[in-house]
């Protein structure tokens, strides 16, 4: 899974580069054909520059790959990362006019060669140092942190945890301790610092108060007592499981009903995986790149009504509520419609006259989150983002929903009368988006939500 998700990291990085020489190529080629002063201005008509550029293309493509320019940079100064491309562009270059001169080439301008090289390394450094920035900033923000805990504390566990500490991808892995199947080795230290928290009855306690992205199975099926409870809490909570084979799997006779199942490795580990969430990768990466596309937009479009609702309700927050609406929650719970966690009065006496109002009723208040999307904490669609207290009374098969990304609007958004569903049918909203995802569905939510706002659906 994470494998797959590299290469087509990589993939993307390496189609960015051959944009951005082309580019400069394009560029250089205008700037020697139209802006340069006389007498250096213009072009020859001799030599087909399309041939050139197809060259350029195959070359820089070939040598980018040689110097390793999309290794992670996890563990490279940005220095390195500039140093490294530098030698790459100008090792195509040379490589270009060696080959130029053996096919005998002579009529390409020396001046635009000149100034494509400049511009070249000038666009690939603005590329590599914005890329940088935004996995700093990620990895500072642990967005791209991946929690694991694991059940053994055996020498598949001392294993598993030896990958963890040595992987240098785009992710980064965080061991959060062993679980064991009895009290004997509690508080031991496995490796690299890695202790046994708790057994295997405390599988669930620990899921709903702790952020854990994967549970691996490091020890025999065949020694943990009722297994199938363990891996079907996992499942259901949305909780990606992999279990290190030892081929008792048909024992138990456990048959996910949710989870796909497929076999990939784990930093080189063989391993089972049972995953609740969409595994479209390619997709993926789409939709994470038209979420910052979007909000990047959005952000530029609706500035001047950022500004405006701000100086409205004259707090520069986007509050429809009173500011202390939370503390007034109590006094108001007998007057909740809402079933479930979620607390919800059809005239919320909280809201912030007239102002408040006009802003849920057409859906506004939901534009700041277009910060959070531009910060990778949110997407344009997916699951509606809860609160941590309603969070803490979710049943297992409903915490599955924060498997995947929030989202800025989603099913229950565009849905009719979605202030009158229950929080049951809600939830499933949610669950059938995660279940049925597809670029195509994000769309069609798009567009609906559009539909909504000007109708004025929103309370």
């Amino acid at each position: 899974m994470q494998i797959e998700k590299d290469k087509l990291i990589v993939q993307a990085h390496q189609l960015l580069d051959i944009c951005l020489t082309a580019v400069s190529f394009i560029v250089a080629y205008f700037i020697k054909k139209y802006l340069l002063p006389e007498p250096f201005r213009g072009v020859s008509i001799a030599p087909n520059y399309y041939i050139v550029l197809l060259m350029i293309i195959i070359i820089w493509y070939i040598i980018f790959n040689l110097f390793d320019l999309y290794a992670s940079y996890t563990r490279q100064t940005f220095s390195h990362i500039l140093w490294n491309m530098i030698k790459a562009v100008s090792t195509a270059m040379l490589a270009m006019i060696l080959i130029m001169y053996i096919i005998k080439m002579s009529d390409v301008s020396r001046i635009m060669i000149s100034l494509f090289f400049i511009i070249d390394i000038g666009f690939l450094a603005l590329s590599k140092l914005f890329i940088y920035k935004i996995l700093s900033s990620r990895r500072q923000m642990k967005i791209n942190l991946r929690n694991i805990l694991i059940i053994g504390y055996k020498e598949r566990a001392k294993d598993v945890i030896t990958a963890i500490e040595s992987y240098s991808g785009t992710l980064k892995y965080r061991t959060l301790g062993c679980l064991d199947t009895n009290t004997d080795h509690l508080g031991e230290t496995i490796n690299k610092g890695v202790q046994v928290i708790d057994t295997v009855d405390g599988l669930e306690k620990i899921l709903r108060e702790e952020v854990v992205d994967e549970v691996i199975f490091a020890m025999p099926l065949s020694e943990i007592k009722n297994v199938v409870n363990y891996i079907a809490i996992a499942e259901g909570m949305g909780v990606a499981i992999r279990i290190i084979p030892d081929w008792y799997l048909y024992k138990i006779i456990y048959r996910p009903e949710i989870a796909s199942v497929k076999f990939e490795p784990f930093l080189m580990i063989p391993t089972m995986v049972l995953s609740s969430t969409p595994s479209k990768h390619g997709e993926l990466l789409i939709k994470s790149t038209i979420d910052y596309i979007m909000a990047s937009i959005a952000m530029i479009v609706l500035l001047p009504l950022f500004l405006v609702i701000s100086f409205a309700i004259k707090l520069y927050k986007f509050r429809t509520m009173a500011a202390n609406a939370e503390a007034q929650r109590q006094k108001l719970a007998h007057l909740d419609e809402a079933d479930g966690p979620v607390f919800k009065i059809k005239e919320d006496p909280r809201i912030i006259p007239f102002i408040g109002t006009i802003l849920r009723k057409i859906s506004l208040d939901e534009l700041p989150q277009i910060i959070n999307i531009l910060k990778g904490e949110m997407s344009v669609v997916g699951p509606r983002p809860p609160i941590p207290n309603e969070v803490e009374k979710y049943e297992i098969w409903q915490r599955r929903r924060l498997s995947m990304k929030p989202g800025l609007t989603c099913l229950w958004q565009i849905s009719p009368n979605r202030n009158d569903i229950s929080f049951d049918q809600w939830m499933n909203m949610d669950l059938e988006y995660i279940d049925n995802w597809s670029l195509l569905l994000d769309i069609k939510i798009i567009l609906k939500t559009i539909k909504v706002m000007l109708v004025g659906a929103g309370r």
